[in-house]
């Protein structure tokens, strides 16, 4: 009778916590914060808001909690405290999320992926837009010219860590890493400036990393990644854009968003949609324009390959093409950058040194300098530069030198001298140099 009664109480335990919440995860980003439940099954929720003050209140039914709070990380601002509730009924389980501000949140659950089982995700986007950081300042470029602007995608983030090595280190980290790298040498190069699509450790979007580069008016996209396969022999790095296929289903997806269309093709776009919206004339211009960003995406990677070849072995010496999402955008030339393969031990442990990440850096930099150096985009100051004897006309600003104007164009000191006839290294506020070209 004891063993029956036993049983029956372990199966009506069992009935009510059908599921278990393992762990919580907070990934702080510029755009939202993302809290991640890790489940031992997939979750059955309900949520809501109360204010006064802000909380979000989410309850797990059939489900028993073992969280430490005291030992979550939060590294942002958002939440402030995380909680135990009483229950709606037996068995449930409720948490409370005590925010700092009013959010509206996005909650859904996933399927176990890689190293992680059940989750229910949380995305709280900001509602004040002013927490996002700030970009690195722009440097000044002379009236009438723009710089070259990279977009730099550190592949994966946050709960997304990508392919894992031999020794447990993430790729999220190595891209990061190289990323951070690329993106200095491209600020420190006159006339070029970076994007970082992410600049820590969180998770964005595939979409809304090309569209933070539309947004920055781009004219490149590099997505750096490191390669993985189950078998630990390969290594190498490679280059890769978007295959034909993939680009013909983009297309038709391109033709749906008529309202984006503009965004894409410009003042084309515009003429078009005050027209009568001519299909077969978007798509014209469309193809026009994914064709173009391919060709570009191509004979861009032939230069980074060549550079890449010097410092590090190569796994694929010619570009190779795919379906990869991040690669999509038909209006910004797109490459995917593999640095190597985090599942190879020897290359495990190269991506985490600072000096081979820098090596990569430094190489798909030059590939980039040395194919624009080659055709620089109209207006831009590597236009002006490549010019056959361009003189641009710079006009002296505070706080500026002569020397810090010379470092700004690539040129010497005594160039700009000469070419203004200037007899000391003093300038003036206002005053307007002739820039040589370089």
């Amino acid at each position: 009778m004891r063993t029956l009664l036993a049983l029956m109480c372990l199966l009506c335990t069992t009935t009510a916590w059908a599921n278990q919440l393992q762990g919580i995860r907070i990934w702080p980003s510029p755009d939202n914060t993302r809290i991640v439940l890790d489940m031992q099954a997939s979750p059955r929720f309900d949520y809501f808001l109360l204010n006064g003050p802000d909380r979000l209140v989410v309850d797990l039914a059939q489900t028993q909690g073992r969280v430490n709070f005291s030992a979550i990380k939060n590294s942002g601002e958002l939440v402030t405290r995380i909680r135990e509730s009483k229950p709606p009924q037996p068995g449930s389980y409720r948490l409370v999320f005590e925010l700092k501000a009013a959010a509206k949140p996005v909650v859904f659950p996933l399927a176990p992926a890689g190293d992680y089982g059940h989750r229910l995700v949380i995305d709280l986007p900001y509602q004040d837009q002013s927490r996002k950081p700030q970009q690195p300042a722009r440097k000044l470029a002379p009236a009438g010219l723009r710089e070259l602007v990279i977009a730099v995608d550190a592949g994966h983030g946050g709960e997304d860590p990508g392919a894992i090595g031999p020794k447990k280190n993430r790729e999220k980290h190595v891209t990061l890493a190289i990323s951070r790298r690329l993106a200095e040498l491209i600020n420190q190069e006159p006339g070029m400036r970076a994007v970082l699509t992410r600049s820590g450790d969180y998770y964005v979007n595939l979409n809304k990393r090309s569209e933070i580069a539309r947004k920055a008016k781009a004219d490149l996209l590099l997505s750096i990644h490191a390669d993985s396969v189950a078998n630990q022999g390969p290594r190498g790095a490679s280059v890769w854009l978007l295959s034909s296929n993939r680009a013909n289903r983009e297309m038709a997806g391109w033709l749906e968003k008529q309202e984006q269309q503009s965004e894409l093709l410009g003042g084309v776009g515009e003429v078009i949609s005050q027209t009568d919206g001519n299909p077969y004339l978007t798509r014209t211009f469309l193809d026009l324009s994914m064709d173009r960003s391919r060709a570009d995406s191509y004979a861009i990677s032939e230069h980074i390959l060549s550079e890449m070849a010097k410092v590090v072995r190569l796994h694929k010496r010619k570009p190779e093409h795919a379906s990869l999402a991040v690669l999509k955008s038909p209006d910004i030339p797109s490459l995917l950058i593999e640095a190597g393969f985090i599942s190879n031990p020897h290359e495990e442990r190269l991506l985490l040194s600072a000096e081979h990440q820098q090596k990569i850096a430094r190489a798909v930099f030059n590939g980039v300098k040395s194919y624009y150096r080659q055709n620089p985009p109209n207006g831009t100051m590597m236009a002006a530069r490549a010019a056959p004897g361009a003189a641009v006309r710079h006009t002296v600003r505070s706080g500026e030198s002569l020397s810090v104007i010379a470092r700004r164009y690539g040129v010497s000191v005594s160039r700009i001298k000469g070419h203004n006839d200037l007899s000391s290294d003093v300038v003036r506020v206002g005053q307007v140099l002739n820039i040589p070209g370089s």
